[in-house]
């Protein structure tokens, strides 16, 4: 269940991702516009994958991968903000989307490990 949760949470989070994307182009930041967005979208890919896995193994792998790519979203969302690149509020409503994601993630993947 907390892995529909999960999902739903991550898949908004990769639009507000890639709304901030867009945006940051027509700011001429290509570069930091590129890798947010294929960090912040890459987090729900791996979790639908790992929703339909090969084993307990094989979601704990793809749930591990979402983790990372969330860890480096957020780092991108720091500099961003500490570049002054994106707004204060932009990067609050960002940030503390990421981090329940972070949480869920982990939460998700203590209990897979304890059940192997």
């Amino acid at each position: 269940m907390k892995e529909n949760k999960l999902l739903t949470l991550s898949q908004e989070f990769a639009v507000e991702i890639i709304q901030l994307s867009q945006e940051l182009k027509i700011k001429k930041e290509n570069s930091f516009s590129e890798q947010i967005k294929r960090s912040g979208t890459s987090i729900p890919a791996n979790i639908a994958e790992g929703n339909n896995p090969q084993s307990r193994a094989d979601m704990i792998s793809k749930f591990e991968i979402a983790l990372k790519e969330a860890s480096e979203t957020e780092n991108w969302l720091t500099l961003l903000k500490d570049a002054k690149i994106i707004n204060i509020e932009t990067f609050e409503l960002l940030h503390k989307k990421v981090v329940k994601i972070k949480i869920l993630l982990i939460k998700s993947i203590k209990t897979l490990k304890s059940k192997a």
